[in-house]
C-alpha cells in the first residue's frame, strides 16, 4: 500500500527504534497483492511499489536494511530472501506492525514477536467468538499490544478471553514533523469515505467499520460555523456522495496526490488550520481508547486536533490542543475555543504530541514490556 499515511506510520517505528539505539529493519513478506494507487486497485506488477519502498526506506536512512517479497514471482526484492530468513533468527525482536502478516514458520525463528494492533476490537471479538483462524493468526505472537488502551478497563466491554492484551498509542518523531508559523484557514483531514468488509457482530451489538457513517451525522457541521472553512481529502463514491458532502459546505479536495508522496502529505497537514475528523464505530461506541496515527501528526505539526470521542480522554488532556467531542455543539465549541487563541492551542498540539506521542518514548515502553 504504498500510500504516504501508512509509510509514515511505519517510519515513525523505524526512527523510533534507531533512537533507542536498536538496529532496525524493515520486511514485506505478508505476500498480499500490491496495490497501485494510480489505477486505484491491486495489481500483479509490484514496481512502483518496491520503488516507493526503496526511496522511503533511504530517505530515513535504511538503506540496505529492508526487503520486498514479491510473491506473485516469488522474488525478494532489496535483501535475498536467505537474508530475511537469517535476520528472523538473529533479531531481538520482530513487530508485527498491524498485524498485517500471518506469521510462518521462518518467523517463529524469533524469541520475541510483537503484535501491534492499530485497529482495535475487530480482533478481540473474532477471537471471543472463537474463530479458529483469529486464535491461530493472535497465538502465533508472543507479546500483545493494541491501540484500544480501554481494552481489559472496566471502562470498555470488549472481553480479552486471557489475551494480555496491553494498551499502546501510535508515535510520531515530532522533529520531522516541523510546526508551520503562519495561522491557516482552513480544518482538514485525509480518509477513505467508504471502508467495507470488517463490520462485526457481538452479543446482539452490531459494530460498524466504515468511517463514512459517522462523518454523515456531523457533515452539517460547516453550517453551524460558517465563517470557518473545511476541507476533506476523499474520492466520493459517487456524484450523489459528492454532491451531498458539498451541499453542507466541504469543499473536497484530490486525496490522490497527497496520498502519494510523504511531503505533500505533511505539507498538506501542516498547511492545515487542524484536523476535525470522526472516528468508526467500532472504535468508537465500545469507548475503546484507540487513538489516529494521522491524528498525531496533526498534533506534532503544532495543528490542533478536533476528534469525536473514543474514550481516549482518560488518558490525554483535552481542551488546549486537543479536543474531543460527541455532539455538534461540543463540535462547534471546539472550533470556536481553537480560534480564540489560536497560537496558544497550537503550543499545546506539538507539546501534546512530544509528550505523550514521540516515538522512542512509546517504542522505548512497549519494547521494556517485551523484557528488552
Amino acid at each position: 500500500m504504498p500510500l504516504a499515511g501508512i509509510a509514515w506510520q511505519a517510519v515513525h517505528y523505524l526512527v523510533g527504534l534507531e533512537r533507542l539505539g536498536y538496529e532496525a529493519w524493515y520486511i514485506e513478506d505478508h505476500g498480499a497483492n500490491p496495490y497501485d494507487p494510480r489505477i486505484q486497485s491491486v495489481t500483479m506488477d509490484c514496481a512502483y511499489n518496491v520503488a516507493y519502498l526503496r526511496r522511503a526506506m533511504e530517505r530515513h536512512g535504511l538503506a540496505g536494511r529492508w526487503a520486498y517479497w514479491d510473491a506473485i514471482n516469488d522474488v525478494f526484492h532489496g535483501l535475498s530472501r536467505e537474508r530475511v530468513r537469517a535476520l528472523y533468527a538473529e533479531a531481538d525482536a520482530l513487530v508485527n506492525l498491524c498485524g498485517a502478516t500471518r506469521l510462518r514458520d521462518e518467523h517463529l525463528a524469533c524469541p520475541v514477536r510483537v503484535m501491534i494492533d492499530t485497529d482495535p476490537v475487530y480482533e478481540q471479538i473474532k477471537y471471543a467468538k472463537a474463530d479458529p483462524a483469529a486464535r491461530a493468526y493472535i497465538g502465533a505472537h508472543t507479546h500483545f499490544f493494541t491501540y484500544g488502551e480501554n481494552l481489559g478497563t472496566a471502562d470498555c466491554a470488549i472481553p480479552l478471553c486471557d489475551v494480555p492484551w496491553r494498551p499502546t498509542r501510535p508515535p510520531v518523531a515530532v522533529e520531522l514533523w516541523p510546526q508551520a508559523e503562519a495561522e491557516a484557514p482552513c480544518f482538514t483531514t485525509i480518509a477513505t469515505w467508504e471502508n467495507k468488509g470488517k463490520n462485526i457482530d457481538f452479543q446482539g451489538s452490531s459494530y460498524l467499520w466504515s468511517k463514512h457513517l459517522n462523518f454523515l451525522k456531523f457533515l452539517d457541521l460547516p453550517r453551524y460555523r460558517p465563517d470557518t472553512c473545511f476541507h476533506l481529502a476523499i474520492e466520493p463514491p459517487d456524484a450523489a456522495v459528492r454532491g451531498a458532502i458539498e451541499r453542507q459546505g466541504w469543499r473536497l479536495v484530490d486525496p490522490a496526490p497527497l496520498s502519494a508522496d510523504l511531503d505533500r502529505y505533511r505539507d498538506f497537514i501542516a498547511g492545515s488550520r487542524g484536523e476535525f475528523t470522526v472516528a468508526k464505530d467500532i472504535y468508537a461506541r465500545p469507548n475503546s481508547g484507540w487513538f489516529s496515527d494521522r491524528g498525531v501528526c496533526y498534533l506534532a505539526a503544532g495543528r490542533p486536533l478536533v476528534t469525536m470521542q473514543t474514550g481516549f480522554e482518560r488518558r490525554y488532556p483535552v481542551g488546549e490542543g486537543l479536543f474531543s467531542y460527541t455532539t455538534h455543539d461540543g463540535a462547534a465549541a471546539a472550533v470556536d475555543a481553537i480560534a480564540s487563541d489560536y497560537a496558544r492551542h497550537s503550543r499545546a498540539a506539538r507539546s501534546i504530541a512530544a509528550e505523550y506521542f514521540a516515538s522512542e518514548k512509546v517504542v522505548g515502553e512497549m519494547l521494556g514490556q517485551c523484557g528488552l
